[in-house]
């Protein structure tokens, strides 16, 4: 009889069989027809054009409209293809693969070099090593190094030529990667292996775009970075800032609809960043005219009437055996299960929300802990009524973690709680969705004093007050027991029950076993479980 990893393994050696025969036959076509480059001779004067996404997170669909916009460029432009990380991790297709069937698309795209994102740290070091030694194109990060030798895993660049212009592409991953996926820098003893070099990142990108400045016509960096303030302090527009010799910076990590932003770097001149929101909501399009004048803007995915046929032979055949495994129902949902805001904010990273309360019950009433805690990050997408898919779940809880079970005193509970929530209504990942507690956090009191009426459910069904010199059971995800979530707060304390089971499966069994197949009016609205009091 198969098990459960049985069949996934089955699945997962059929996808690659068929993605294999597509990436092989698309190559034959491609070296028969020569379709996706210089179908037509290039004047000398040709403009350069490079296509450019971020943050796609497993967003199948886009890569081959995406590669049929680069191909319709190409017929009268030198072209190159970049993206700017968080690629193979974010839906179905990375989830049940750990990354490999987005690497095998983005072969079949033919990128031309690529840059980390945090989220390749996802399924760990050793494993984003493997999947990228996979790559058909050059991956380019200048902070990220092995200890203790000091030496780098990737290029710091690598120079493109079209027709007579040399392009230098040198890439960057943002810093806080390091703690918001510490586990994946540690070895199981706690000793560092791998490190982002926080402080030195800005010298360090300076120093790979003196070491090929005066080798190309413009340098591109491949940012992972963001423009939002973070506790390293590094930044795109920071990065432009206290630099000289970038001509654009491609940007990613944040989300954001940036069609063109102008900083002016350390010497006074102007440099473009751009980024292109995630999921394909866009697809990038920088251009430098034979001039050297440089423009970027973003292009509509919906509007791209151009598809790349033989990357969709790629998706399509991945889609239809993911399909086979993600299609199968698992629930009837009679409430919009929702992590926005009316505004479109993550309200989960800020704010109670039901499909935290649906998690987190998930987690405390399959493991029989005292309470549950998840990191609102962790809850990815909101989900609409009606019948819910097995790939509707995993899209919602898309990363590979583990339910366990840690030991925490009350004490512990509670500092943990302040520094999670002290920069609520602000979007933070570590924001925690819970069950069997509930709290206030009461804005008009000093910081590290904010959590009040801490209570835990006991045995007989009723709150009590939380005692601060007992010790619980906490439910919640290895994730954020090994660094990476809650702030590095659970990082010593005792792990009673590893790996219990993957989160996404928690929430499968909790609503199969528990809910009987139906998601009801109970989960309709938050359960009041967080209190929010503002100044």
């Amino acid at each position: 009889m198969q098990t459960g990893d049985d069949k996934r393994k089955q699945m997962n050696r059929t996808i690659r069989s068929i993605a294999t025969i597509a990436i092989v036959w698309m190559t034959v076509v491609a070296c028969q027809t020569s379709t996706s480059v210089d179908l037509c001779p290039k004047k000398a004067d040709a403009s350069i054009v490079v296509v450019y996404d971020n943050d796609v997170h497993c967003g199948v669909e886009g890569y081959a409209r995406m590669a049929g916009l680069r191909d319709m460029i190409a017929d009268t432009a030198y072209t190159l293809t970049v993206s700017n990380g968080d690629y193979y991790q974010g839906g179905p297709a990375g989830a049940l693969s750990r990354g490999q069937y987005i690497i095998d698309i983005m072969n079949s795209v033919g990128y031309d070099a690529v840059t980390l994102g945090n989220h390749e740290f996802d399924y760990k070091t050793p494993r984003q090593l493997e999947l990228m030694a996979q790559f058909n194109a050059p991956v380019v990060c200048a902070n990220f190094v092995e200890l203790p030798s000091g030496k780098r895993l990737y290029a710091a660049s690598v120079v493109k030529r079209l027709g007579k212009k040399k392009v230098g592409l040198v890439g960057v991953i943002t810093p806080t990667t390091l703690y918001t996926e510490e586990y994946a820098f540690f070895d199981e003893q706690g000793k560092q292996l791998y490190d982002l070099c926080e402080k030195e990142t800005y010298q360090l990108v300076q120093q790979a775009v003196n070491d090929i400045r005066k080798k190309v016509d413009y340098v591109i960096v491949l940012a992972h970075l963001g423009e939002d303030e973070n506790e390293t302090g590094v930044d795109s527009h920071g990065l432009v800032r206290a630099t000289n010799g970038i001509d654009v910076v491609l940007d990613g990590h944040t989300h954001s609809l940036i069609p063109q932003d102008v900083v002016m770097n350390k010497d006074g001149k102007p440099v473009l960043v751009s980024q292109t929101g995630t999921k394909f909501q866009s697809v990038g399009k920088l251009v430098i005219r034979h001039d050297g004048r440089m423009s970027t803007e973003l292009v509509d995915m919906k509007a791209i009437p151009y598809i790349d046929r033989t990357v969709r032979l790629v998706t399509d055949s991945i889609q239809a055996v993911l399909n086979a495994q993600t299609s199968r129902p698992i629930c009837q949902n009679d409430v919009v299960l929702e992590i926005l805001d009316e505004k479109g904010n993550q309200l989960v990273r800020y704010a109670e929300t039901n499909v935290g309360d649906l998690v987190a019950d998930a987690y405390r009433n399959i493991t029989g802990a005292d309470f549950a805690m998840t990191n609102g990050g962790g809850i990815r997408v909101s989900l609409p009524k009606g019948q819910l898919t097995y790939g509707d779940l995993v899209t919602l809880m898309p990363f590979d973690n583990y339910v366990c079970i840690v030991d925490i005193t009350g004490a512990q509970l509670k500092d943990l709680l302040e520094d999670c929530t002290k920069h609520t209504p602000v979007e933070f990942g570590d924001f925690p969705q819970v069950s069997g507690i509930k709290f206030t956090i009461d804005k008009r009191r000093a910081e590290g004093d904010r959590i009040t009426d801490l209570v835990i459910l006991n045995k007989s069904g009723s709150y009590e007050p939380v005692e601060m010199n007992r010790t619980y059971n906490l439910a919640t995800i290895d994730y954020c027991v090994t660094g990476g979530g809650f702030v590095g707060k659970l990082k010593q304390n005792r792990i009673s029950k590893p790996s219990i089971i993957l989160y996404n499966e928690c929430l499968i069994q909790y609503v199969t076993d528990n809910l009987k197949g139906h998601i009801g009016q109970e989960y309709a609205a938050p359960q009041g479980r967080i209190k929010i009091v503002e100044k």
